[in-house]
């Protein structure tokens, strides 16, 4: 699947993703498309885990959304990814069923989101959260919380520790790959 990360520290904001695409069993390098799983949509970065169907989908649809598309508060995404939900089951068929006793239709997608307004994580039904210090998706996420985990406190910049969470992600996860891509920000005044 993937490494995705964000970390919020010192009014600096990091997002970073590892590169790798996954069909089955056959993993498309970076090295035969170049695969960018953060897209900008006005001043956040998104990226997401899971199928890679979502990620043209998701791109054109938060930047067709236009003023539509607020991610700036755990309120906004809410908004924004309910109305994700609807135009993805409208225009793109979107399977919404994941287990039988869903209480919600699933949208099927995870995501995190960066911007100068906080880190925010938007999960299968729509749930937001607004984090503190740092996440991770895919994959990779539990080997990357463990290393952003052990260097949060250290010296360094969000980017930094954005970059040991991915890092550790495509060391240990067989669904990860190098490069990476990691995007910084500062956050506004609040």
């Amino acid at each position: 699947m993937t490494t995705c990360v964000v970390v919020k520290k010192d009014r600096q904001i990091a997002i970073a993703a590892d590169s790798l695409v996954t069909f089955g069993d056959t993993r498309l390098s970076n090295a035969y498309e170049a695969n960018r799983k953060i897209f900008q949509v006005g001043e956040s970065y998104v990226t997401l885990a899971g199928t890679a169907a979502h990620f043209p989908v998701m791109r054109k649809l938060l930047t067709e959304m236009g003023e539509d598309c607020k991610l700036n508060s755990r309120e906004e995404v809410f908004d924004t990814y309910s109305k994700v939900h609807q135009i993805l089951k409208e225009n793109y068929f979107l399977n919404t069923k994941e287990d039988e006793d869903d209480p919600y239709e699933s949208s099927q997608i995870t995501s995190l989101i960066a911007n100068p307004y906080g880190i925010f994580g938007v999960y299968s039904y729509r749930e937001v959260f607004c984090f503190e210090r740092f996440w991770g998706i895919g994959s990779g996420r539990n080997f990357a919380l463990g290393a952003m985990h052990a260097v949060y406190d250290q010296p360094g910049s969000a980017s930094d520790i954005a970059l040991a969470g991915v890092q550790a992600g495509v060391e240990f996860d067989k669904s990860s790959a190098a490069p990476y891509q990691i995007y910084s920000i500062q956050l506004k005044q609040e």
